[in-house]
């Protein structure tokens, strides 16, 4: 991992897809899908590809200019940030899916268990490779949770769910050593499902994250979060499932504090974790000044040290306006700038 300075900075996960490359306002009309939606690519297949990887870069880039000091590659290659994994594993069923309520009630489509949940092989290490090939930075890579990938499928095979998050456990557990082995400097594992339905998450859901964990050596993340802004307007007083998070073998743990105003005491339970600390609104369709930002990382100060403290987004940056997703990175960014004179001041 390059050295990275007091109060790194980080993308949660996605970056703006370019217009050119899918069709946004079909994405934002929609949950994010949970099985494949070839329709929103733009680009005819035979050229899908080479675009992916040029639109990969412009992530990248992106990135980088805005000084951000951890890279992802964008999410840019996926059409949701759940279903480029768990649409390639077997003992699902995509062409004739099934259904299951989403985390606002509505039904959507799904990915249908009819066999044993397993990972024929790595599914995003080429991605992961492409990115270390094309920055010099640290990079974050992200994968969608056991726990969630549950609750996203209609199970029609194993005798309950619990069954089933623990076979797509076992499979993101290999994925997590393989991007590691790949060179992976952190791999985050988006859990949103666990804040939207906690009594199950207690029941089996963090049972499947430290099984997704074990004698996993590399850094590694878990994202819980209240949905896309652009999506979930209402924002909970709280987060329903964290303080649990505590005991996990997870080095970091991402939550969103802008948008929601959370009261930070609940880092106190989670002392002794990094805390990749959302700080930009994604709800809001201006950039955040620099100042800003920073008078929101201040309130994680009282309780915890500004070396367990990654500056992020709330959320990822999938449904925003690319000069708008720019601007935000910049803003976090000069708080960074900031937030470091002041500590050493």
């Amino acid at each position: 991992m390059t050295s990275l300075p007091l109060l790194p900075t980080s993308l949660v996960g996605s970056y703006a897809q370019p217009e050119w490359l899918i069709d946004r306002a079909r994405l934002a009309d929609r949950f994010p899908p949970r099985v494949r939606a070839k329709e929103l690519w733009r680009v005819a297949p035979d050229l899908l590809p080479e675009a992916l990887d040029d639109a990969t870069l412009v992530a990248i880039r992106a990135q980088e200019q805005a000084g951000l000091d951890i890279v992802t590659d964008g999410e840019v290659r996926r059409e949701s940030y759940s279903n480029h994994l768990a649409t390639a594993l077997d003992g699902v069923d995509v062409d004739n899916p099934g259904t299951a309520l989403d985390r606002s009630g509505h039904p959507n489509p799904v990915p249908r268990i009819t066999g044993p949940i397993r990972r024929r092989g790595p599914v995003q290490v080429d991605d992961l490779r492409f990115l270390r090939e094309h920055t010099l930075a640290s990079t974050k890579i992200t994968i969608p949770g056991p726990f969630t990938m549950s609750q996203q499928a209609q199970n029609d095979h194993y005798p309950d769910a619990e069954a089933a998050a623990m076979d797509y456990a076992a499979a993101v557990n290999a994925e997590i050593r393989d991007l590691h082995a790949a060179g992976a400097d952190v791999v985050q594992i988006d859990e949103p499902y666990m804040q939207a339905r906690p009594d199950a998450a207690r029941a089996y859901g963090l049972a499947a994250l430290n099984a997704a964990l074990e004698g996993v050596s590399g850094t590694t993340a878990v994202h819980i979060c209240f949905g896309y802004a652009a999506i979930i307007h209402e924002r909970p007083e709280g987060y329903s499932f964290l303080p649990e998070l505590a005991g996990c073998a997870v080095d970091q743990i991402s939550i969103e504090t802008a948008q929601s105003g959370l009261d930070l005491g609940v880092l106190q339970d989670l002392s002794g974790k990094t805390i990749i600390l959302g700080v930009i609104d994604l709800s809001d369709p201006e950039a955040e000044t620099a100042e800003v930002v920073a008078g929101r990382v201040r309130r994680a100060f009282d309780h915890t040290t500004p070396d367990r403290i990654v500056i992020a987004t709330d959320c990822g940056m999938k449904y925003l306006p690319r000069g708008v997703a720019d601007a935000k990175m910049r803003a976090m960014s000069g708080a960074a700038q900031i937030l470091r004179a002041e500590q050493t001041a």
